[in-house]
């Protein structure tokens, strides 16, 4: 297993509202432990990143949150996709896929051209 590298700067708003349109409503420690599985633990997610994170998507309007309880039976509050969200998601989505195309052109150029 490689080292553990911190959430890159910009995506974890992008990794919070896809893993709620996955998963659908979360808690925060599900919501983390998530990140953390997909990056297949490469990802060390900060729980003082987190829930800032997740309260900066809830006064924008991406995400709602609830009190529930959790699987251990402990209260918890849980975060939902908005109809705001789902279409900030599909805009993060095409700015990273086009900042990372761009990126691939200067890590594997082609052939120069005349």
């Amino acid at each position: 297993m490689g080292d553990r590298t911190d959430v890159w700067q910009g995506t974890l708003a992008l990794m919070v509202l896809k893993t709620l349109e996955m998963m659908g409503p979360q808690h925060g420690y599900g919501i983390a432990r998530r990140i953390e599985q997909t990056s297949e633990s490469l990802l060390s997610l900060n729980y003082g990143t987190l829930y800032p994170a997740l309260l900066k998507l809830e006064q924008e309007g991406a995400i709602v949150s609830d009190w529930g309880v959790s699987e251990n039976n402990r209260r918890a509050k849980f975060y939902k996709l908005t109809r705001a969200g789902r279409k900030q998601l599909e805009k993060e989505a095409r700015n990273w896929q086009q900042a990372t195309a761009i990126l691939n052109r200067f890590l594997s150029p082609a052939e120069e051209q005349s």
